[in-house]
């Protein structure tokens, strides 16, 4: 009988001690097809710290050079996805990124999604931020949202499928599909509309990436590399006539989480989610509107 009724609380309960997320019961991923990365991408900048090998990218960062690639084209919605995997040991202040941007188009007042690693030290595991930010500068007027997680996983140890699922309602992050994030069009003010390129990247990022800037990139460690592979990119390019029609993370086709993506998403930030700019007593929420609601 108590075998019996330890069974039904672990059916009942299951993320009270499990390690991993409860099932999303939809993967977005499954519905767009891999591409390899000359058919949707090209180095940045830093060609020779950048390599392809079966699929694989390698990119990675010394004292000389860092990389990075961009998309061929830029889309006005769409699901980009790539499975990455980043480098064990020392990496403070090393940043290893995933997102959108529209920078090029827009220097000094441009949009920006973004999945970023956080290096770290030893013994202590990668943050995963997320972040978006809407006709900002470069020049210190940014206004972050970021939110910041704990993986269930070590990233280091395999691939994980990282990705943004941009449509003009919401933006939604997710982690081997299971959504950790959904940020919802609010206004036009607090929502990137314009078209944006998709980019990957691995840079030095000392004065801020790991602790605020309390540990800085030691190349004694060199190179820090990360790896890319399973490439996903589909939607609407800025090139689209108007009646294509945006993604969606979930079936419904207007968007949205269902019952149990949202159950999956409530796991993860309840207990993988390490920050949340609208619960810092230290940010001005009045330049964060979007915040007052929740």
């Amino acid at each position: 009988m108590a075998i019996f009724l330890s069974f039904l609380l672990i059916l009942l309960f299951p993320s009270a001690n499990a390690g991993w997320p409860p099932s999303p019961g939809y993967w977005p991923s499954s519905k767009f097809r891999p591409m390899s990365f000359y058919s949707g991408f090209r180095n940045l900048w830093g060609p020779g710290h950048q390599s392809l090998d079966q699929h694989a990218l390698t990119i990675w960062l010394d004292r000389t050079s860092g990389s990075g690639f961009k998309s061929v084209k830029p889309f006005r919605s769409g699901y980009f996805g790539a499975s990455i995997k980043v480098q064990p040991g020392y990496t403070a202040g090393v940043i290893t990124a995933f997102y959108l941007s529209n920078n090029e188009a827009h220097p000094g007042f441009h949009d920006e999604v973004d999945i970023e690693f956080l290096g770290t030290t030893f013994g202590k595991p990668y943050t995963l931020q997320t972040n978006v930010y809407i006709r900002g500068s470069g020049d210190g007027k940014i206004i972050g949202r970021e939110m910041k997680f704990h993986l269930w996983f070590d990233p280091t140890k395999n691939f994980h499928h990282y990705a943004i699922l941009w449509s003009p309602s919401e933006i939604i992050f997710l982690v081997d599909d299971v959504p950790i994030r959904r940020y919802p069009r609010k206004s036009a003010a607090t929502f990137p509309l314009r078209p944006m390129w998709v980019y990957g990247s691995i840079w030095d990022a000392s004065s801020w990436a790991t602790e605020d800037g309390k540990y800085k990139a030691d190349y004694r460690y060199q190179p820090f590399v990360a790896k890319y592979t399973n490439f996903k990119a589909g939607g609407c390019t800025a090139y689209a006539p108007a009646w294509c029609r945006p993604v969606s993370a979930s079936p419904f086709r207007s968007g949205g989480l269902t019952r149990q993506q949202r159950r999956a998403m409530r796991w993860v930030q309840r207990y993988h989610m390490v920050y949340n700019y609208c619960k810092d007593p230290k940010r001005n929420h009045a330049l964060t509107p979007e915040c007052w609601s929740k």
